[in-house]
């Protein structure tokens, strides 16, 4: 019995100090866990634009159409047409962290066109001989917008970075069309209002410490539409509400600008 009772006792001990052992190593093993240096990539530690920094930005943009510049071949002939587009659209955005900035912007568009005259000839086959002319256009809009832009510096210097923008804008218009309609001079005033949510990428470079350049690129986003048309004497003749959700590269919303920072925050650092 004597035996019995220390061989059991024996096993107890020596099943002890395996179970502290194996806690031991247990716990070494999570310590080394816990302590395994997790990997920063540094995505987000180079700074392009410092908090605190204000942005003072300028886009224009003009462009012409005259009828030298079309070539539709040869059934259309005679014609003279000429247009304008002309908008400008100053900002200014605060950075309220780094990389981080929100901003209000305002905007102006003005366009006109003219269609003196112009003929379509489909051949002598065909007996079709069409031709317009005395069409005018013309058109002004005023916009105001919030937005709120995020950088990306691509080198640890913070000179080239990459933005992404969310702007919430409003737009109120008025166009005029102008036409001939039975030997009398007549028009159709439309007028124009439209909210949209719209998403545009960038690139932006510092030229000079406190200058920097930018394209950024119209991906759409979500827009609403309100018309409503008058003719000349200013009775309502016709309304129209619609809505759309686009995304996709706008070739129309292609803008190119400068901003100029108030100071610069990178000399201080």
């Amino acid at each position: 019995m004597k035996r019995l009772i220390t061989t059991l006792l024996l096993l107890c001990a020596v099943g002890t100090i395996m179970a502290q052992d194996m806690s031991q190593n247990l716990t070494q093993t999570t310590v080394k866990h816990k302590r395994t240096p997790r990997i920063d990539r540094e995505i987000g530690s180079n700074k392009f634009v410092f908090k605190g920094e204000s942005m003072m930005g300028l886009t224009v943009s003009y462009g012409t159409l005259e009828s030298d510049d079309s070539d539709l071949g040869l059934i259309i002939d005679n014609i003279n047409l000429h247009g304008s587009m002309f908008t400008i659209k100053p900002h200014y955005g605060y950075f309220y962290r780094d990389n981080q900035a929100v901003g209000v912007r305002l905007g102006y568009t003005y366009a006109d066109g003219a269609l003196d005259k112009i003929g379509l000839n489909l051949g002598e086959a065909n007996d079709v001989n069409i031709s317009l002319g005395d069409l005018g256009y013309s058109n002004r809009a005023y916009s105001a917008a919030i937005y709120h832009r995020s950088y990306m510096a691509l080198d640890k210097k913070g000179r080239f970075g990459l933005f992404a923008e969310w702007e919430l804008s409003g737009q109120m218009g008025r166009s005029e069309f102008n036409y001939q309609a039975d030997g009398a001079a007549k028009s159709t005033i439309s007028e124009n209002y439209r909210i949209r949510l719209g998403f545009a990428p960038g690139l932006s470079v510092y030229i000079f410490p406190n200058v920097c350049a930018g394209v950024s690129f119209g991906l759409g986003g979500l827009q609403y539409n309100h018309i409503s048309q008058k003719d000349g004497e200013g009775n309502h003749i016709g309304k129209r509400d619609f809505s759309k959700l686009r995304f996709g590269l706008n070739l129309a919303q292609i803008n190119i600008g400068v901003n100029v920072h108030l100071w610069n925050k990178k000399k201080d650092k």
